[in-house]
């Protein structure tokens, strides 16, 4: 009845991955590689949990 009211958690994963494949873009181009690395891996494990969360559309 209250599902409208509930906050969606893959968007707010969703909102953070791209948030964290910007730093890591940011990074890169100012040549600090080693952050770009660190960053870009926290964004794999985001992506990893929003796959998780997403139902699969294979049935």
């Amino acid at each position: 009845m209250f599902s409208i009211f509930k906050k969606d958690p893959v968007k707010k994963l969703d909102k953070l991955y791209e948030s964290k494949l910007e730093e890591a873009m940011h990074a890169q181009r100012k040549g600090d590689i080693k952050s770009y690395a660190m960053i870009t891996a926290e964004a794999e494990k985001i992506k990893a949990q929003i796959l998780e969360l997403k139902p699969s559309t294979k049935a």
